[in-house]
């Protein structure tokens, strides 16, 4: 990868809608060497999906908390990390190193949803102990992070 995908990328960080056209006249390069950049950068599974960020207050989620797992055993963490990506209200799950094992990010409407998604995870196999951080605002947000070159 060189600067010119990287520079591609941040394009398409910023706008994934982008056109061709639209990218080629941002960073000089002609339509025809953009799409095949593209192609090359999806190829390899650098570019792994074109998605759009919600605004989750809009949908009436106005709750979002990080919650800290420990698992009893970690025999338990195979099963865990299957029925935590399987919940509709966990949008992020994280297994990681230190006091506890995962840390999941849930999105909500309430605190009533919020009491019955913590009791559907401590009714998981093997969860021994849960601690909640409720967000309070969100200062930065990005899907991905490029290189500092361009960045």
């Amino acid at each position: 990868m060189d600067c010119i995908d990287l520079s591609i990328l941040k394009c398409l960080k910023e706008n994934s809608r982008q056109t061709a056209s639209m990218i080629s006249q941002t960073i000089n390069l002609s339509v025809s060497a953009v799409i095949e950049r593209i192609r090359k950068l999806e190829a390899r599974g650098l570019i792994q999906q074109y998605t759009v960020v919600l605004d989750e207050k809009q949908l009436g989620n106005d709750l979002t908390v990080f919650v800290s797992v420990r698992l009893e055993n970690p025999r338990f963490g195979e099963e865990f990390a299957k029925e935590a990506s399987a919940h509709v209200n966990i949008s992020e799950c994280y297994y990681i190193a230190g006091d506890v094992d995962y840390l999941l990010k849930i999105v909500t409407d309430s605190s009533r949803s919020l009491e019955l998604i913590h009791d559907d995870i401590n009714g998981m196999a093997g969860v021994s102990w849960t601690k909640t951080l409720y967000v309070l605002s969100t200062i930065k947000n990005d899907v991905s992070i490029l290189p500092e070159e361009i960045a």
